[in-house]
């Protein structure tokens, strides 16, 4: 496709082409589990021996075993995005429980009032950072000490469950994320060319697709926040809170991907022609 592309169209619009196209493919496991949110919300009657959260879990099963299969993610990748799973579904009990949202169908893998499917809504985004680094090839430089960055992703991961009994941070953690990455660049490649972009910047815009993501889930009435009338869009609050969850996602995904943290190749530095920013 990218030989296609560069062949018929000139080389900035071939290379935003596939730039979209790869970012399609790095999100296929999210884009395959909403696809079947909204379409189980479109075909499933209520009067069916499986229940909707049911299907959705073993469809989410089944298409994580089929990425493993096909070597679509490496192991490596599904240990560290299945420790991202538990954690995100950690939370998810704990705001059921404080009422933040519900998920108010019926399931036979319904724990605590949250159906087991809900955690690979968080698989989906590891999968989709353990999969965009690869793609990409990407590298973080110059990249703040791991240990900043791993402190400052317990803190925001903390703070979503202490913000319910103490005053809320967020902003604080807003201001971290921007000191501690704002000279950050994610250095990626499309074709031949490296391209870079800010590190805030790019979580602020994978943010606002998560964003979006959220509405479909409420306009299907997969799960429903607290307050939220029907055909109202989500609160932006919930931008801010996946801006920030989505440092804790990719602390926890570079923990394999070690190697994208190395720095920039001297060669890549030096051509002034390929430190363009899109």
């Amino acid at each position: 496709m990218g030989d296609w592309a560069r062949a018929r169209l000139p080389y900035a619009l071939a290379e935003f082409v596939m730039f979209v196209l790869k970012q399609g493919w790095a999100c296929l496991f999210g884009g395959l589990l909403l696809a079947a949110i909204i379409a189980t919300r479109l075909f499933w009657q209520p009067d069916w021996p499986v229940h909707r959260y049911d299907a959705l879990f073993v469809f989410a099963i089944a298409t994580q075993a089929l990425f493993l299969w096909k070597k679509l993610e490496t192991w490596e990748e599904a240990r560290v995005i299945l420790l991202f799973h538990v954690t995100g579904t950690a939370m998810e009990w704990f705001k059921v429980h404080a009422g933040s949202w519900a998920y108010p169908e019926p399931g036979l893998f319904k724990l605590m009032g949250v159906p087991l499917f809900s955690g690979f809504m968080y698989a989906a985004v590891g999968s989709y950072m353990a999969r965009v680094i690869r793609i990409f090839d990407m590298r973080f430089a110059p990249y703040p000490p791991f240990w900043l960055s791993f402190l400052l992703a317990i803190a925001i991961y903390v703070n979503f469950f202490a913000h319910h009994f103490l005053p809320d941070i967020r902003v604080v953690l807003f201001a971290a994320t921007v000191a501690l990455y704002a000279r950050t660049k994610i250095w990626f490649r499309v074709h031949d060319r490296h391209w870079w972009m800010p590190l805030p910047v790019a979580a602020i815009l994978s943010a606002l697709a998560l964003w979006i993501a959220e509405n479909v889930g409420t306009a299907t009435g997969t799960w429903v926040y607290s307050g939220q009338l029907v055909g109202q869009p989500v609160s932006l609050a919930k931008l801010g809170s996946w801006y920030l969850l989505l440092y804790v996602a990719f602390v926890t995904v570079t923990v394999v991907s070690r190697s994208a943290l190395s720095p920039v190749p001297v060669d890549l530095r030096n051509t002034r022609a390929t430190q363009t920013q899109p």
